[in-house]
């Protein structure tokens, strides 16, 4: 793909910046320049003006004459805005948004930042559980205070917008920030969509000319159930294990969620299988021919069995050699990039997740929140391929017709793709860059060749007793040449016919206890059971992490984290229920699979959260016939990890 079709930052026709001063009116802070004589931002909304008679009357001031195009984040809307024509930058009080002319109509691209509405509770509620809550604006937080005037901005656009299309991540977390943009700020129902894996000029190109007529309400009504499950399972459980700390006297922030506490227990439970964990010893033999050692393929766990091997002398050996095909791996989906990422820089899931988002939002890779294993023809691989080679020498091994794909598919976005863009790039956005990039190369890379040679001898006294060898030598590097992997080369020997043994050897070990997750490892699991989604699993370990209830690179549950599932397993153990889990997580996903209208999609979200309801009452009933109980023992895990804490400070 040419280096032309890639979206230019810094050629605006006119930009446009009006330095913001502190204590202004709001007049003044969204005053933008246009020919003439500069115009406070506040014409684009309505007038209120008095008649005569006193009453109060609204006065259109000018007509809604634009199309407006929200994106998710300011640096799409730059590179819509460009995509699309050549726009006009205005800046007011530090958010800016684009204006341009496409087709003879008035276009404008502003953003969001972000979720501009949380979920948060009616007032009037109090302890738990409370099940009353609402959309409300992210501004009202103190954390989240920057939001408001990008909230600002998108109410003042919105009325003078004829026409409203939603340009956020195309997934339901980017259908949930549109659709809350344009019910709550927009007050429409509906709006176009566009649909795009890339912030390239001629995706988002076709993604506006070819707009989907209206919201994917499958993904609108999938991700508000999930954040309404998530909200009512967190609070309630959080402020259910903070009260039962109270209970002992002290405080502590504490937190269990829907998939927070299985994922918890899977590490608990991995924790107590190292500890109960018991050695066995075991013994390998080992037959020596021509100073080359063979082993004897099976574990012995009878020492008694070790005497039968005193006495073999001779045997039969045979030699055989197969060349064998190895194919590339899959293109990245988002698990398999974050397991890959750690595994050769050791870069956690978190930051992979992070640094791809920002390769993305840069236009130089794909979407990379995606379960897709599919490098679909709709992208033109080979035009990427193209532009790769100017900077990938490896580039020139890519010479396979079609690629290698893995099993798994996503309706929304392909694979994870390198766009063909160039930038200089350093530390770990290079490092991932370049590892999307060798990976894409592979998977259009011929096989790797490799010649296997394995030895087998036979003992003659007893053809029970056998030994083996084997070796490996690379013929063709393929892909290999390409992408980091490890291919072992071992060259053994040709022995064929009666050979002369001239020693057993054997040697005492022992069994090894199961291994500690490491973060990755853990996500994995987490995808195999189907808890959290590809977005949100990494996110999840930080906060167990977070909480102090888990430590380490390989990781272990600390004091706290281990009395935490204790409890609840006594006490209620359907808080920590990965099947339960794992059911919502079902229904969920049907929600988001099966066409259907809102008014359906509607009824599905109520039977989720109503079942969900009725659970959480459960629960309380349950838990609160507990309360003291559990804080007590919680409140010994917490004993336990400050000293551990003061132990480790000290040393």
């Amino acid at each position: 793909m040419a280096v032309k079709d890639f979206l230019p930052i810094g050629d605006a026709k006119q930009t446009i910046e009006k330095e913001v001063k502190p204590k202004l009116t709001v007049e003044e802070l969204t005053t933008v320049e246009s020919p003439g004589k500069p115009t406070s931002a506040t014409f684009l909304l309505d007038k209120k003006q008095k008649t005569k008679s006193g009453k109060t009357v609204v006065k259109k001031t000018k007509p809604k004459d634009s199309i407006l195009i929200i994106t998710e984040k300011p640096q799409a809307a730059q590179k819509i805005a460009f995509a699309l024509g050549t726009p006009r930058k205005y800046s007011e009080n530090g958010v800016s948004y684009y204006e341009l002319t496409n087709n003879n109509e008035k276009i404008i691209v502003s953003s969001a930042v972000g979720h501009l509405f949380n979920l948060e509770y009616k007032e009037g509620q109090r302890g738990w559980p409370i099940f009353e809550l609402e959309w409300r604006p992210s501004y009202e937080k103190k954390s989240a205070a920057f939001t408001k005037k990008y909230y600002l901005m998108l109410k003042a656009l919105a009325s003078q917008a004829k026409e409203f299309i939603i340009a956020t991540d195309y997934d339901n977390e980017g259908e949930v920030i549109g659709w809350n943009v344009l019910r709550f700020i927009c007050k429409k129902d509906t709006a176009k969509r566009m649909k795009f894996s890339t912030l390239t000029k001629n995706e988002l190109q076709q993604s506006f000319s070819n707009a989907l007529p209206e919201l994917d309400w499958n993904q609108a009504y999938a991700g508000e159930t999930r954040h309404i499950l998530d909200w009512l399972y967190g609070i309630n459980l959080s402020r259910a294990l903070m009260s039962a700390i109270k209970t002992t006297g002290s405080f502590r922030l504490l937190s269990i969620g829907r998939v927070q506490g299985p994922a918890l227990k899977i590490i608990v439970d991995r924790e107590k299988e190292i500890q109960k964990f018991k050695p066995v010893p075991f013994w390998n033999a080992y037959a020596t021919v021509n100073d080359f050692e063979y082993a004897h393929p099976k574990d012995i766990f009878n020492k008694e069995e070790l005497k039968k091997f005193e006495n073999i002398k001779e045997g039969v050996a045979k030699t055989e050699e197969s060349k064998e095909s190895l194919e590339p791996p899959h293109p990245f989906d988002l698990t398999t990039l974050q397991r890959e990422a750690y595994r050769i820089y050791r870069i956690g899931p978190s930051q992979t997740l992070a640094t791809a988002q920002k390769l993305y939002l840069d236009g130089l890779i794909s979407y990379p929140r995606t379960s897709s294993q599919k490098i679909p023809s709709s992208i033109e691989p080979k035009k990427i391929l193209k532009e790769l080679a100017k900077y990938h020498s490896d580039a020139k091994q890519a010479t396979r017709e079609n690629p290698v794909e893995g099993k798994k598919s996503d309706p929304a976005h392909p694979s994870i793709y390198p766009t063909g863009e160039y930038a200089d790039l350093k530390g770990e956005e290079k490092k991932l860059y370049d590892l999307i990039v060798k990976r894409f190369i592979a998977v259009f890379s011929k096989d790797a060749l490799v010649l296997n040679k394995k030895t087998e001898i036979i003992a003659e006294n007893d053809p029970e007793k056998n030994f083996k060898a084997a070796g490996l030598k690379v013929l063709e590097k393929g892909w290999t040449q390409t992408y980091p992997a490890t291919l072992q080369e071992k060259n053994i020997p040709d022995l064929n016919g009666k050979v002369k043994i001239q020693g057993i050897k054997t040697e005492e070990k022992e069994t090894q206890p199961p291994r500690s997750y490491t973060p990755t490892s853990l996500i994995s699991t987490l995808e195999k059971k189907n808890l959290g989604t590809k977005a949100t699993r990494s996110i999840i370990v930080d906060i167990l992490f977070d909480r102090g209830y888990l430590e380490g690179q390989s990781i272990k549950a600390t004091p706290l984290g281990t009395k935490l599932i204790e409890s609840l397993e006594k006490h209620s153990p359907i808080i920590i229920d990965e099947n339960l889990t794992r059911q919502f997580e079902d229904e969920m996903e049907k929600i988001g699979e099966t066409k259907s209208t809102p008014s359906i999609l509607q009824k599905k979200e109520d039977e989720i959260i109503k079942k969900a309801t009725a659970l959480i009452k459960k629960i309380s009933e349950e838990f609160k016939a507990h309360e003291k109980e559990i804080g007590k023992e919680i409140m010994t895990g917490l004993e336990d990890l400050r000293q551990e804490q003061r132990e480790s400070n000290t040393l």
